[in-house]
């Protein structure tokens, strides 16, 4: 048996992957649970699965919480908590699953602790691929990508010899957003923007999804799960997310993974990674295809894609500055004091402020993170 840490379980993934490790019978246990603030999903998820421990984000929800456990289950606090809570010598494995910078401190920790990681949370590898994936490397820690894509590219990948490969292609489904003219997104409501055509995602994600942003991180986030310069990760937009992506061979061969957009299924492969495992999970029916269909990004109308791009070219602490200049914009976005066209004008400025810098410590990229965020409080 392996004990699991779950970190953000309260959020899509964390949920997600509780369900998975049920249907996997003994073979995993979650050990450890953390939340921001959900407190009340979380009391039902201590109630059901009994974790050892949780670490809550928000001090004064854990304090409350805590009153409200009676003891039952350790309860820490804070991003010290998250530390301690990975440290953990009964943590074996952890599954990554928080949103936006601030899980890469407890999953960095992860992986200089040599714990494999199923990583959901890709903004960790976006800000800090070069830092995670060489302490990876040191410490003997398997990163594996829970993200559709990713998984689907590691399932297409599996016997092949890395030399092999012409190119990863990366699919999208377009978002709500993909026949809309450019000329009405800054008449785009909130509610318009969180009704993804396919899949069920956090606001933030699906905002990406909108954006197209959060392809262009998964490209980042694949160079540096895979090896590969920016110029060999392809994407291609498929509405109907059946093929989650490809891989193209210098044969000219293509290998695709298909299935139904249920993220379910990449959780389970990675916790189970090499291996596979039978599961209750939805089947791919093609005999109820309607067809499939591939288009080219329209980079002009979603600028946040080459945004990612010029900044993966640029590396060093460009994603970082990327990343934080985008997690601002869509929480501008969301709270209503933006507009869903300036988005990418917010973060274009913010990437023009701040040029590359190298980015091996993690000292770096934190203030990279923070100057950034601290320039863009001027859009506030």
């Amino acid at each position: 048996m392996k004990n699991i840490c779950i970190l953000g379980s309260t959020g899509s993934i964390g949920v997600s992957s509780l369900e998975v490790i049920s249907g996997l019978g003994d073979r995993f246990r979650p050990v450890c649970l953390t939340a921001n603030r959900n407190v009340d999903l979380l009391a039902e998820q201590v109630r059901v699965h009994r974790p050892a421990a949780v670490a809550i984000l928000d001090a004064s929800a854990a304090a409350d919480f805590r009153n409200r456990m009676n003891g039952s289950v350790e309860v820490l606090d804070g991003p010290s908590g998250l530390l301690e809570i990975v440290k953990r010598e009964d943590v074996d494995m952890v599954i990554g699953s928080m949103v936006g910078f601030s899980g890469l401190a407890p999953t960095l920790e992860a992986v200089k602790l040599g714990k494999n990681v199923a990583l959901a949370n890709k903004e960790s590898l976006v800000v800090a691929g070069e830092l995670m994936t060489g302490l990876a490397s040191e410490r003997g820690a398997k990163i594996v990508p829970i993200d559709s894509e990713h998984s689907a590219i590691l399932q297409c990948l599996a016997g092949e010899d890395p030399a092999t490969v012409e190119r990863l292609i990366l699919t999208a489904s377009g978002g709500p957003f993909l026949d809309r003219d450019a000329g009405g997104f800054g008449k785009v409501t909130v509610g318009e923007a969180l009704r993804h055509p396919t899949w069920k995602m956090g606001k933030k994600i699906t905002i990406d999804s909108a954006t197209l942003m959060n392809k262009g991180l998964e490209v980042i986030e694949a160079r540096w799960l895979f090896g590969l310069d920016p110029d060999r990760i392809g994407v291609l937009v498929h509405p109907q997310s059946i093929v989650h992506s490809m891989v193209e061979f210098v044969d000219g061969s293509v290998k695709a993974q298909l299935g139904v957009p249920d993220m379910k299924v990449p959780i389970q492969y990675a916790l189970t990674w090499p291996d596979r495992t039978p599961s209750r999970w939805e089947r791919l029916d093609f005999s109820k295809l309607n067809g499939m269909t591939f288009l080219p990004p329209d980079t002009e109308k979603f600028r946040c894609l080459p945004l990612a791009y010029g900044a993966l070219r640029a590396g060093g602490t460009a994603p970082v500055v990327l990343n934080a200049a985008n997690e601002v914009s869509v929480g501008l976005f969301l709270a209503g004091r933006l507009t869903f066209d300036r988005i990418p004008d917010l973060i274009a400025d913010a990437l023009d402020r701040f040029p590359a810098q190298a980015a091996g410590e993690l000292e770096t990229i934190i203030d990279a993170d923070r100057r950034t965020r601290s320039y863009l409080e001027k859009y506030n």
